[in-house]
């Protein structure tokens, strides 16, 4: 019999603490071994127990979640999945994500019973997913900008990546290889809650020669630029009367899981751009990137899909590669030389 994935929990509320606990213990798969009231104690406390995978608040008194995921993970790597109050700590959001956490879940507004359990089946799953990662996967260092081959003829006049959990390592390990002349847009579909893609992009930014910024209504869509969809709306182009293309946020089809998208948004360059799209799909959850990537293969365009070894979650290549979509399955270590090689 499979052994039970070992939980700790680490939160300054005793209530959320609670309210965790009951959570995730209905599942039969996971046990809680282990609670703690601040970083400090939860330091100890996986050094006593060591646990498989651990949620952690982001706010607590003497050592805060970034500063916990910082001084864990220089200790003993291991899945840290953030528990976020609100957008305000996007910031610290993201410092942690640098840092090596896993992922994070946005706590709801109201702290009721009621409404924390609504998020039990997400955190679940987050769960489950933390406990099969490859821990060294989880701290990806970035790379500065790289002088790569680039061919003369482009095959290809957009990149579009759809990536999920393990994304903001991956994006901030890939984005800093591409050079400031990088000879097409980019755009890309990360799944995070509404608030966090803004300040997200502009982290990006500081750190890439490429331009990036999050995706706004109407822009023309330029080379050298990254545009990150906005949390809350599907990101997709169209042709203008000139024939530039303009990016749109809409909010239809509503039905689906994840808003924005990236089957959208491939589907969306496949129709616009035909033949010329190099679409990307890299760790994450579930199987986003699948339809679309079936949109951009009937029109002629190229997928990559980032290999199993170096995905935090194989999820959304594994649902390409599977339905037989993938041209090349390429380690996050080569995908810059390998994007500008298919261009």
């Amino acid at each position: 019999m499979k052994s039970p994935i070992r939980v700790i929990i680490i939160d300054d509320s005793a209530f959320v603490r609670k309210v965790v606990r009951e959570m995730l213990s209905r599942d039969p798969e996971i046990e809680v071994v282990g609670a703690a009231r601040d970083g400090e104690e939860g330091i100890q406390l996986i050094a006593e127990l060591n646990p498989d995978v651990v949620t952690c608040d982001l706010t607590m008194p003497r050592l805060n979640g970034v500063m916990f995921v910082k001084r864990q993970m220089a200790l003993r790597p291991l899945p840290i999945l953030l528990l976020s109050a609100s957008p305000q700590d996007a910031e610290e959001v993201i410092q942690a994500l640098d840092a090596g956490a896993f992922d994070f879940l946005q706590k709801p507004t109201a702290l009721a019973t009621d409404a924390l359990l609504n998020i039990r089946q997400e955190l679940v799953a987050k769960v489950r997913a933390a406990a099969e990662v490859p821990v060294g996967n989880l701290a990806i260092g970035g790379k500065t900008a790289q002088e790569i081959f680039q061919p003369h003829a482009l095959s290809a006049d957009i990149v579009v990546i759809g990536i999920s959990t393990g994304g903001p390592q991956a994006l901030r390990h890939l984005l800093p290889q591409f050079p400031t002349d990088f000879p097409v847009p980019i755009a890309i579909v990360l799944h995070m809650p509404i608030g966090y893609t803004a300040l997200f992009a502009e982290k990006l930014d500081e750190l890439c020669a490429l331009t990036v910024s999050e995706a706004k209504e109407g822009e023309a869509v330029t080379a050298g630029h990254a545009y990150i969809a906005q949390a809350g709306r599907h990101l997709i182009f169209h042709r203008d009367a000139a024939g530039v293309v303009r990016t749109r946020l809409v909010l239809h089809p509503l039905e689906l899981i994840h808003r924005p998208s990236a089957d959208v948004l491939f589907q969306s360059a496949a129709e616009v751009f035909k033949t010329r799209v190099l679409a990307v799909v890299m760790t994450g959850m579930g199987d986003d990137g699948k339809q679309g990537s079936a949109w951009v293969k009937a029109q002629g365009g190229t997928v990559l899909t980032e290999a199993e070894k170096s995905c935090v979650i194989y999820g959304m290549p594994r649902s390409v590669v599977e339905a037989g979509l993938s041209d090349a399955a390429v380690p996050l270590d080569s995908m810059a030389q390998e994007i500008l090689k298919r261009l």
